[in-house]
This record gives C-alpha cells, sequence and structure tokens, in this order.
C-alpha cells in the first residue's frame, strides 16, 4: 500500500469534509439572519456561488465572499428560489395531508409525490445554472426543465445523491445543523458542472456552441 498516496487522499477528503460543515454552517447563518423566508434565496444562492468557486480550485475568504454574495444577489435570489421553495411547501404539505386520510386517498399521495419527485429533479439544477450562466431571471427553471428531461441519466444521478443525504438526516437529525444542506449544495454543484461542461462539449462537437 502506497501510504503516503493513501495520507494525501485521507487529508483532501477530510477537507473537503470540513469545507461542506463550514458552507452548511455558512448557510444557515444567513438564512436565519434574513428571518428564514427573506434569508433563503440569497443565502442559498450565496452557497451556490461558493461552492462553485471551490469546486473550481478558487481561494477566496469564505464568509466574506458570502456575505458579499448575500447582499448582492438580496432580491433577484429571492425571486428566483422562493417561489420554488413555496411550490415545495405545498406540495409535501398536500402529500402529508393525503397520507394522513388513509388508503383511499392513495392516488392523489401518489401523484403528489411524483410532482414532487419532479420538482426535485428540476429544482437541482437551477441553484447550479444560475451561478454558472448569465441567463435573464425567468429562463433558469425552463432551462433547468431543459436539461432534467434531455439528461435524465444524470437527473436520476441527482435525485439519488439528494435522497442518500436526505436518508442520512433523517436517519440521524443531528447532521442537518452540521452538514446535510452544505454537503448537497457542494455536492450538487460538483456534479452539474462537470454535467454542464458534458454539454457544452457535446454541443461543441456539433457546431452549436
Amino acid at each position: 500500500m502506497n501510504h503516503p498516496a493513501m495520507s494525501i487522499r485521507i487529508y483532501a477528503a477530510c477537507s473537503e469534509l470540513i469545507w461542506a460543515v463550514r458552507l452548511n454552517l455558512m448557510w444557515i447563518v444567513f438564512t436565519l439572519a434574513g428571518g428564514v423566508i427573506l434569508g433563503l434565496g440569497p443565502a442559498t444562492v450565496a452557497a451556490y456561488t461558493l461552492a462553485r468557486r471551490h469546486a473550481r480550485n478558487e481561494t477566496f475568504q469564505a464568509w466574506a465572499e458570502f456575505w458579499t454574495v448575500y447582499r448582492r444577489e438580496f432580491v433577484r435570489a429571492s425571486l428566483l428560489v422562493l417561489p420554488l421553495a413555496l411550490v415545495a411547501t405545498v406540495l409535501i404539505g398536500n402529500y402529508l395531508y393525503f397520507s394522513a386520510l388513509g388508503p383511499g386517498m392513495g392516488t392523489p399521495r401518489i401523484a403528489t409525490l411524483v410532482s414532487l419527485i419532479a420538482l426535485a429533479g428540476v429544482g437541482a439544477y437551477v441553484g447550479p445554472l444560475y451561478v454558472h450562466y448569465d441567463l435573464p431571471l425567468w429562463a433558469y427553471v425552463p432551462k433547468a426543465v431543459q436539461l432534467a428531461l434531455m439528461r435524465p441519466a444524470s437527473s436520476v444521478l441527482l435525485l439519488l445523491a439528494l435522497s442518500a443525504i436526505a436518508y442520512a438526516t433523517s436517519a440521524a437529525p443531528i447532521l442537518a445543523p452540521v452538514i446535510s444542506f452544505g454537503a448537497w449544495i457542494y455536492l450538487n454543484t460538483w456534479l452539474c458542472l462537470r454535467f454542464f461542461e458534458e454539454n457544452e462539449a457535446r454541443l461543441h462537437s456539433k457546431g452549436n456552441s
């Protein structure tokens, strides 16, 4: 066994783990600083922005940069994130309601669950798209829908990653305030950046760049 190489891998893994914990803490602090509703959008966009920069091996002061993006994107990020969060909240509420009514509500419950999965599949692209591409605000969700449909394998992988983090968090709720949100945002960004690169390379090979 190559012990130096193994040590390097372990150090790198620990470094990424610590980064996810820091990202999680910043996201929670700034979300709460905006009273949750007003803080959710800018905190989420700031977290995705820093996750993208970290994935590209950029060097920056995390808290200072988070605050800078948070302020700059306060309104625009809220307009992007809050409608999606509202739809998700309504769907979750409906799912719990139909579940509580028993087996007779199986059809609307399943339809709501399918809608939630579809929303999660589309929503998984929105944050990375926003911080990677400069598009009109209204264009991000349609673009996310397009990617989710055109890249089903990538969409399934994102959903599996989200499901794994959600399952781990449900089994150990202490993970939520420690790492869950940061881990998802970082992993989501890392995966999507690679999907975007593959998509751009494919388009370029077809002369559509």
